[in-house]
């Protein structure tokens, strides 16, 4: 299915969204169609590939430095893909640096992106156990952090977002 680009009023990119719900937004009057498929159609209207909002939408909370809510796929934005014991960017799990079987806590400061093989091969034991030293300590990243992580699609590209991994404080 083709998704549709939805601008904010200044142009900014806010999300995407399926042609029939762009139509809708078409049709009730809150965005205006950019860019559209020259031949097909969507009822009376083209297929929109790229609609503008009328009115412009803040996103205070976006440039907020409030704690994201921790996720799998959190861990994985994070991490940008890259697995925490090898560092080759085909991490497609999450690893609890400290074995929830162990009492390690489900949080961001215990949790790792990690590829197949090196999350089977440390199995339920620590990291010093297993001889996998961890490549970077685990953080709390931002909200705006791991949006903009997911807006680039940086854990699927191998695009470097961030050149530092700066920890944020957890208060």
């Amino acid at each position: 299915m083709t998704l549709v680009e939805v601008w904010n009023a200044d142009e900014t990119l806010l999300h995407r969204v399926s042609v029939r719900h762009a139509v809708g937004m078409i049709w009730r009057g809150v965005a205006t169609p950019v860019e559209v498929h020259e031949t097909a159609r969507f009822g009376p209207y083209q297929v929109p590939l790229v609609v503008r909002l009328v009115r412009y939408v803040e996103q205070k909370w976006l440039y907020s430095r409030t704690r994201a809510t921790y996720s799998r796929e959190g861990v994985l934005l994070r991490d940008r893909g890259q697995c925490a014991y090898c560092g080759r960017f085909t991490a497609t799990t999450m690893d609890h640096v400290r074995p929830r079987s162990r009492g390690g806590a489900t949080s961001w400061a215990n949790a790792v992106a990690a590829c197949e093989s090196c999350n089977t091969r440390k199995g339920d034991r620590t990291p010093d156990e297993a001889g996998m030293p961890l490549r970077w300590e685990p953080y709390v990243p931002t909200r705006a952090a791991l949006h903009f992580a997911r807006e680039s699609g940086a854990a699927s590209t191998r695009t470097v977002l961030f050149t530092a991994r700066d920890p944020v404080p957890v208060t």
